[in-house]
């Protein structure tokens, strides 16, 4: 449940066209709803922004519907990542959307697309992990633009796109290999930027620890990083630092 979802109950009890008895049954599930194999924390978007998320490796498919549908009766919104057809198929749910390059499946995305979020991969084998990155910051409601396939080996296609990058309020770059795209990429915008490492090499890229090493170790200030494949993590700290600029910049015109 989110603060439209709980704001909409509460004037349905105040114009009582909803019993409080209704009410309390619809929120008795807060802050979670125990079912067979899961503890479902509905009330993590109130605390947090972001909705529990479904990660489905080492799940069944048949646990992962549950859970998800689960998570469409109380919150009307869910999001699975790592997933695959066959758990799509499973699912069956009128207006879930299944993103098989990113492997993830959504419900109930946010319709307002808000600010700007900016995905960028250096190579087209970076995509996937970075549709995953690009997939949840649209879902949880940030507005997003992608350029994929713009990395160091020919850095000049990085260029003509910084005008659009530096309007972002934050920036996700993906690679694997080197990694060197965050850090090149730090040095041109004056954005936050989110590097994403991914397990894209040969052999001494050693499964993305290799463009791990190198991002963390970046000389450029500015740059923040998260796990090796974790374009789910990246979208949803892009989102936060997408909604903090939101509100500075409303917070201004008051």
């Amino acid at each position: 449940m989110d603060n439209c979802r709980l704001q909409a109950l509460l004037q349905e009890v105040k114009t009582g066209t909803l019993s409080i008895a209704d009410a309390l049954s619809q929120l008795k599930s807060l802050p979670f709803e125990a079912i067979p194999g899961a503890n479902i924390d509905h009330h993590r978007e109130l605390r947090t922004s972001v909705p529990e998320v479904i990660f489905a490796p080492n799940k069944q498919p048949e646990d992962v519907v549950r859970i998800a549908r689960a998570m469409a009766q109380k919150s009307g919104r869910f999001l699975i990542t790592k997933t695959d057809e066959k758990t799509w198929e499973l699912l069956g749910m009128q207006g879930a959307e299944y993103h098989p390059a990113s492997r993830v499946i959504s419900f109930g995305a946010s319709k307002r697309k808000r600010g700007r979020v900016v995905i960028v991969s250096a190579g087209t084998s970076d995509i996937p992990v970075a549709e995953e990155a690009a997939v949840t910051a649209s879902f949880l409601g940030s507005a997003t633009e992608t350029f994929y396939d713009i990395g160091v080996a020919g850095i000049h296609r990085l260029f003509s796109h910084l005008p659009s990058i530096e309007k972002a309020n934050a920036v996700i770059a993906v690679a694997g290999m080197e990694g060197a795209l965050p850090s090149v990429l730090g040095g041109l915008t004056s954005k936050p930027v989110i590097a994403v490492p991914t397990s894209v090499g040969y052999g001494v890229s050693l499964g993305g620890l290799t463009p791990l090493f190198a991002m963390l170790h970046s000389c450029v200030p500015g740059v923040a990083v998260v796990n090796i494949d974790n374009g789910f993590g990246a979208g949803c700290f892009a989102h936060k630092i997408n909604l903090l600029a939101l509100r500075k910049t409303q917070n201004g015109k008051r």
